[in-house]
């Protein structure tokens, strides 16, 4: 039967006359079993099969990549996973070689003098400065500078119209001789009267009013030598000095404007040799200083820029200001630069770094080999007896002054001892380590490389 019904659907059938339509069963509308064809079961047996088999297979390849994959990034570097090494495990890492060893940057102790100092932040302070102003009115003539010029007291810098005030001198000059003629002419009666009140020629009356009249003519007179003198001195103060020597700013007015007596800046003199630094220390650090320059002590400053990395003058400390501040807790203190070279700038910003003593003799490490933990603050020194095995040994230590890179230690490392710099963050006690030579050491501040060598 099943190769009767293949054969009927391989073979094409012989075009006949359409058949009568078939009787429909019920009302479902489906024709008899005899006139329905299906697709042999079997066919679609074996195609589902060959998806499942195809499936399978790329997961058990998937699998074996994986394993081989996570096999070979667990094995160690430098191990090979081959041979007696990969069936008993062994190997130059696991038997304490050359790579397990940490490269350490090494410093030696020395002894030598620290200083104990105070920094404080402050901002440079001109030694004098003058802001010019017209006190006289009139039209600006002339500029006699260029901006930031240094100049020196009396150099000439601002020409102010003086035609006008020069015209008024001569107008209180005429006025001046005009008066002094009739002073004149009243000393003369005040004589004539006083000859004739001595013959009892004229009264009592009439000599004292020629002696009110004298005053009077005298005192007119010294009025106008007062305009007269007034009128000079503005003539001068068209005439603008410096009052100072010093360094002038930008100009603010220019030439050809109507200046107004002091109403308006025209230029900034700033002394800047010498200079001050005013800066600020804590209120707990005043009687180390002031007992000091109450003992006459001159203490050293140094002013740092803002990175306190680059020192751009030495001056001194001049003195303190007579309060403490109580919003911020500290006290205002006062230090003098020679500023040669100009280095400092009014309002500058610096960190005035203040000198109260030196510690002569002591132990003195780089402060990059301190460390903290919870066992206190600690160092690591190498231990060089045997150079083909060195090995660092942790050391707790106590730390003195601090001043830069370099700190004092008063216990607990000795002169000469070899401190660990650089590499720390990977040691332990007893670590084995390969130590940098000489030449790795040249860029550490205040290390100097010891007689380690390296493996």
């Amino acid at each position: 039967m099943a190769n009767e019904v293949t054969h009927q659907k391989l073979v094409r059938p012989v075009a006949s006359p359409a058949p009568a339509p078939a009787p429909v069963n019920g009302s479902n509308g489906v024709a008899p079993a005899a006139t329905q064809r299906y697709a042999p079961a079997p066919r679609v047996k074996k195609r589902r099969n060959g998806i499942w088999f195809w499936l399978l297979l790329f997961l058990i390849v998937v699998a074996a990549a994986g394993w081989t994959a996570y096999h070979y990034l667990s094995q160690p570097q430098g191990q090979e996973t081959t041979g007696a090494q990969a069936t008993t495990g062994t190997g130059a890492h696991h038997r304490g070689g050359a790579s397990d060893k940490i490269r350490i940057v090494p410093a030696t102790a020395t002894k030598g003098d620290v200083g104990v100092y105070l920094v404080g932040l402050g901002a440079v302070t001109p030694y004098n400065t003058v802001t010019i102003q017209a006190r006289v009115s009139g039209q600006l003539m002339e500029v006699n500078f260029t901006d930031g010029q240094t100049v020196k007291k009396g150099d000439k810098l601002i020409q102010i119209d003086d035609r006008p005030y020069v015209a008024l001198l001569h107008q209180y000059q005429a006025q001046k001789e005009h008066d002094q003629a009739l002073l004149d002419n009243a000393n003369v009666d005040l004589k004539r009267y006083q000859v004739l009140y001595a013959q009892n020629s004229v009264q009592q009356q009439t000599l004292d009013t020629q002696v009110a009249l004298v005053k009077q003519d005298q005192g007119t007179v010294d009025s106008d030598q007062a305009q007269i003198e007034q009128t000079q001195l503005n003539i001068e103060y068209c005439d603008i000095t410096s009052p100072i020597d010093g360094v002038v700013g930008l100009r603010l007015v220019d030439v050809g404007n109507q200046v107004t007596a002091n109403s308006s800046s025209l230029l900034i003199v700033n002394q800047v040799q010498p200079i001050y630094v005013d800066f600020t220390i804590p209120e707990d650090s005043v009687p180390d200083v002031t007992s000091k320059l109450a003992a006459g002590q001159k203490l050293g400053v140094e002013a740092l820029d803002r990175a306190q990395k680059n020192k751009l003058a030495d001056g001194y400390l001049l003195t303190t200001d007579n309060q403490i501040d109580p919003s911020t807790g500290t006290l205002k203190l006062r230090a003098q630069f020679d500023n040669k070279d100009n280095a400092l700038f009014s309002n500058q910003f610096v960190n005035a770094k203040l000198l109260l003593e030196t510690k002569k003799d002591v132990v003195i490490i780089p402060v990059a080999a301190i460390q903290y933990g919870t066992q206190g603050t600690f160092v690591y020194t190498v231990d060089d007896d045997d150079p083909k095995s060195a090995t660092v040994t942790m050391k707790n230590v106590k730390v003195g002054t601090i001043d830069g890179d370099k700190a004092e230690i008063t216990s607990g490392v000795d002169e000469d001892d070899v401190v660990v710099v650089d590499g720390v963050d990977k040691l332990a006690n007893g670590t084995k380590v390969i130590v940098a030579k000489s030449d790795d050491t040249s860029g550490n501040s205040g290390a100097s490389a010891p007689s380690v060598p390296a493996n």
